[in-house]
């Protein structure tokens, strides 16, 4: 078996765990910057196994600088995502936030 067998690679920027719905960021960034350990990491996705989560670091680790790039533009898409979301929030969030807003007031006022 070749270490790619153990993903589907469904678009450049779209790699995920063979046999499930995650894509290889999650455990990288579990992995690189939560310090989990592969065992953490398959106990936290019911639906990884510990070989697919040693698979994902190895093929990290084996190809690196492509890797660190699908990351960093993973967390880029991310935070320019949340910038967007916050400047244009769906319709409940602004009702929620005006209701929030409201009870702070009534608070405030007693």
């Amino acid at each position: 078996m070749q270490l790619e067998d153990y993903f589907d690679f469904l678009a450049p920027d779209d790699i995920r765990i063979k046999g499930s719905r995650i894509g290889i960021e999650t455990v990288l960034y579990d992995y690189i910057h939560k310090a989990m350990t592969a065992e953490e990491i398959a106990n936290q996705y019911d639906t990884l196994s510990l070989e697919q989560v040693y698979a994902t670091i190895l093929y990290y680790l084996h190809n690196k600088e492509a890797i660190d790039k699908y990351l960093t533009d993973w967390l880029e898409y991310g935070d320019r995502m949340r910038r967007e979301q916050e400047l244009n929030p769906p319709p409940f969030v602004t009702r929620l936030r005006a209701y929030r807003a409201e009870l702070e007031k009534t608070k405030a006022a007693t």
